[in-house]
């Protein structure tokens, strides 16, 4: 049975995010950034790296969304801190929780400028001994991959660092994944360990079109001093914009996979547009290249199995050819439906010979089990629940008194009922 959530009036996070829009967040800042802006406010320089260190630690190690609560930082300090700086959250719209234990949060961001709120969304996938976060990088997308649900949404603007890195703040908030914190009682969890212990950018939009925003937020989740994770568990997942496959992979040392899902251009045009400017003969030399790139720390290709376009025995062959020498791993994912797609997900017996051929010339070829499909919270499913509403359910809804809250909760029910 799966589960709508509306705790968009029940956070404190969410009312301290609506008067703090004004303010610039620390959140998302890296170390250089942090310093100006604490000179700017009068931190003397001489103390501007200890400051830096306290920050960090209770931003990213303890969870902190208040500067009250920076119980070894001084009392004048954290008065000035709050004066000029914000560490809120977004405001969460709903949270969605899967049959199979996957969380879904819709997040919406303050205005940026002469901008409007602008909502993402953000899934959780708890496993045995790790638990998986999917990140998104932008709202909306502008790739238009035609197996792709976020694709046929409209690209609204790039995440910054902050709303990037707030990501996983919101997920550990919800989880109590912080030092004496307690869960969130009906959290699906692993049993033991670090409750986010990976991260992958494959959520909403493409990380390499926001690089210098998703650097940033990459460098922040890597850090030894906060939230700490290796490279190795932060993964990048990218359609193939070529000319910044090797820019991210010097300057953050993350994992890289590629969104193939075929092995002839004329296929991939369709499937990956993308694929016009960055043919697959381009992209494959790029990740031959990539930094650091060796049986250790190999690329992951993902290749979603779609019947009767690109599962078949010749597609497998083509698959193992057009990878020769490439250290990899080959992710096999069944097709995820979404309303109003034109593709049909491959027969299991079907995907299993795929696999099989593939794993027989020597590469790891694991089938991802679907999580979190009753949500649309599954691989290529990821869009915006307020932006599925057409315009007159809207202004049906809106001329009975229903406030936006109402309305995204209202799109998701709608949208994919309740078992």
């Amino acid at each position: 049975m799966s589960i709508t959530l509306d705790i968009s009036h029940s956070s404190p996070a969410a009312e301290k995010a609506r008067t703090d829009t004004e303010k610039p967040s620390l959140i998302g800042m890296n170390r250089e950034d942090m310093a100006a802006a604490l000179i700017a406010v009068g931190v003397a320089e001489r103390q501007v790296k200890m400051r830096i260190q306290q920050l960090w630690h209770w931003i990213y190690v303890r969870g902190v969304t208040e500067f009250s609560a920076m119980t070894n930082v001084a009392k004048e300090l954290r008065a000035t801190l709050e004066r000029h700086f914000t560490i809120a959250r977004p405001e969460i719209i709903a949270e969605q929780v899967s049959r199979d234990g996957t969380r879904k949060w819709l997040m919406r961001f303050p205005p940026r400028g002469a901008g409007k709120p602008v909502e993402i969304e953000t899934v959780y996938i708890p496993e045995e001994g790790r638990g998986t976060l999917c990140v998104s990088s932008q709202v909306g997308c502008s790739l238009n991959c035609s197996f792709c649900h976020t694709g046929t949404q409209m690209l609204v603007r790039n995440l910054t660092a902050e709303e990037i890195v707030a990501q996983v703040l919101v997920a550990r908030d919800r989880l109590g994944d912080y030092p004496d914190a307690t869960p969130n009682q009906d959290a699906a969890i692993p049993s033991e360990g670090r409750l986010v212990s990976n991260i992958v950018m494959m959520g909403m939009g493409e990380p390499l079109y926001n690089v210098d925003n998703v650097k940033k937020a990459l460098l922040i989740f890597t850090d030894g001093d906060g939230l700490s994770l290796s490279k190795r568990r932060v993964t990048l997942s990218t359609s193939g914009v070529v000319p910044k496959i090797a820019e991210i992979g010097e300057e953050t040392g993350c994992m890289l996979a590629i969104s193939l899902h075929a092995t002839r251009d004329d296929l991939r045009d369709v499937l990956v547009p993308i694929n016009k400017k960055y043919p697959l003969k381009e992209l494959l030399e790029a990740c031959r290249a990539y930094p650091g790139l060796s049986n250790a720390r190999r690329i992951t290709f993902e290749y979603v199995m779609l019947k009767g376009v690109n599962d078949s025995l010749t597609d497998a062959r083509d698959l193992v050819k057009l990878l020769k020498g490439i250290p990899a791993k080959i992710n096999l994912i069944p097709f995820n439906p979404w309303p109003g797609s034109e593709y049909d997900c491959s027969e299991w017996d079907q995907i299993e010979t795929f696999a099989q051929f593939v794993n027989d010339a020597g590469y790891a070829s694991p089938i991802r089990t679907p999580r979190g499909r009753d949500i649309l919270a599954a691989c290529g499913q990821l869009k915006s629940e307020t932006e599925r509403l057409r315009k007159k359910e809207r202004e049906a809804l809106e001329s009975v008194g229903l406030n936006e809250a109402d309305l995204a909760m209202r799109a998701m029910v709608a949208g994919h009922g309740e078992d």
